[in-house]
């Protein structure tokens, strides 16, 4: 029988019925009250009706409804497409236009732009999630659907989902991950951290991204509970941990740095809380070392989208002189390092371009064959990423191929000053970019953002990078600003920088 993400949820409730399932500010439901709940929406969605192959869109933060939508629509053998809600109409338009969307459910929070959608898309069914307006409510959809199991129309390598990468560099791909690549990703997971039907996990990576995706289909495969939060804050997420007895989570370091900030944390009763697994961007030191002290292990994640998460993992069993990279590939995945010219492998110690091989791979981008062909070439996945992989075996990621600067012939890469501004007390957050320069080709620029109240200065920021780089990294301008963008998975958007500041 051919693997399908919502039959996983219809096993863990024949096998663990009474667990709790999803959890929120509001609710609490079983794995057995979830399943009824996806075959609810998947036989009111066949009643439209949808076909196996439409594709519905889901446009809300982080709550049960998502997961349930998702889970219907594998059942039903419709592909979901996740939306990032901190899109513009105009942008939203495009991905549902490029995918063909049919369906839509939508939190009652972004009706507004929902309506400037209407007549620009393709668009023919809408499902409201709260509030009150001219679609049908979520919890109506349910109402005198029968819960009986639908059939599976699809699996295996059928695709499932549609995740849009943010398009940092043009227009966003969409990126088609199977059943088979999410199983494979799912066992890898669970099998790196070690996830039980006893733990339960934290989820505040938002749903649209591949880090807040992905856990939704490995906590099903071993029924682990997932505690929401629509929004994260903080001071929340903390009381949510004691509250909830949270042993495990998956973040990004922007909201480790945020959480680190919450006063008292030595006072608060986190017996349960193991570790926080974390990616994204690259982790800085003194995250690992603070939540140490807290007894709270940090657990570095290397994922992409192309690769249904997680590529590598450094995890607690490993040694902790190697905590600064990303560990080894996950489980029944490889990875390599290529000379980005020749595309031969090259030794240890020598950068190069991460090469990731493995179930996880992605289909391939949707209606785009072209980029498909650049991204997959025999069996391999180019991640566009510079890294290098030590004498033990341990990667280490360095930065992004697009974002080296090239400084008078010499390679810089943006994370390595990041790195070190990071850890100078005062910055709440760093980006380095290459700006045009005549005489030297490119020059890295550093923009800070200072935590508020502190007396931090360009000649403070000059200090420890000239004690910790070589003459030719130090950036030539340092810039304050009040804030730096980051998209929903924390990562910087450096084209973004370079618009908002450089011109």
């Amino acid at each position: 029988m051919e693997i399908n993400i919502g039959d996983m949820v219809r096993r863990r409730a024949y096998l663990t019925p009474n667990l709790d399932c999803y959890v929120g500010d509001d609710y609490r439901f079983t794995f057995r009250e979830i399943n009824s709940k996806i075959n609810q929406l998947c036989h009111y969605m066949k009643s439209l009706p949808i076909y196996p192959g439409d594709r519905i869109a889901l446009l809300c933060k982080n709550r049960y409804q998502f997961a349930v939508a998702m889970f219907a629509a594998a059942k039903l053998g419709a592909a979901a497409v996740p939306l990032n809600w901190r899109l513009t109409a105009p942008e939203l338009e495009y991905i549902l236009n490029n995918s063909g969307t049919v369906l839509l459910a939508y939190d009652e929070a972004f009706a507004g732009t929902v309506d400037q959608l209407r007549s620009t898309t393709q668009l023919q069914h809408f499902i409201r999630i709260g509030g009150s307006g001219q679609d049908i409510e979520f919890e109506q959809t349910l109402a005198d659907q029968p819960d009986y199991e639908p059939g599976m129309f699809s699996g295996g390598d059928d695709t499932a989902i549609i995740m849009y990468t943010s398009g940092t560099t043009g227009k966003p791909k969409g990126v088609m991950l199977t059943h088979n690549n999410f199983y494979h990703s799912s066992s890898a997971q669970v099998h790196n951290i070690k996830w039980t039907y006893s733990d339960r996990f934290l989820h505040v990576a938002p749903v649209f991204h591949i880090g807040g995706l992905s856990p939704l289909i490995s906590t099903a495969l071993v029924g682990s509970t997932c505690v929401f939060m629509a929004d994260f804050d903080p001071v929340k997420a903390w009381q949510i941990v004691v509250k909830e007895k949270i042993n495990i989570g998956m973040t990004v370091p922007v909201m480790l740095a945020a959480m680190l900030k919450v006063p008292d944390i030595n006072k608060m009763d986190l017996s349960a809380l193991e570790h926080f697994t974390c990616g994204g961007s690259i982790v800085p030191e003194y995250l690992f070392t603070e939540y140490k002290k807290l007894g709270i292990t940090i657990e570095n994640v290397y994922g992409a989208t192309e690769c249904t998460g997680a590529l590598a993992y450094w995890s607690a069993p490993m040694d902790w002189d190697k905590h600064h990279s990303v560990g080894k590939p996950v489980f029944s995945a490889d990875m390599k390092i290529v000379d980005p010219e020749t595309h031969q492998e090259v030794p240890a110690g020598q950068r190069g371009e991460i090469l990731f091989s493995g179930p996880q791979v992605f289909n391939g981008y949707w209606n785009n064959p072209e980029a498909t062909e650049k991204a997959k070439k025999d069996g391999w996945y180019y991640t566009g990423d510079v890294g290098y992989q030590d004498e033990d075996g341990y990667f280490f990621l360095v930065d992004r191929v697009k974002d080296m600067i090239i400084s008078g012939s010499e390679n810089i890469y943006p994370a390595e000053i990041e790195n070190v501004i990071i850890t100078i007390p005062g910055v709440a957050d760093v980006g380095v970019v290459g700006k045009p320069d005549e005489k030297w080709g490119e020059i890295p620029v550093a923009f800070v953002v200072k935590t508020p109240g502190t007396d931090l200065n360009e000649e403070n920021i000059m200090k420890t990078c000239s004690e910790n780089l070589a003459k030719f990294k130090l950036p030539r301008q340092i810039i304050f600003v009040d804030i730096l963008p980051r998209n929903g998975a924390g990562k910087l958007l450096k084209h973004e920088i370079k618009k908002e500041f450089l011109g």
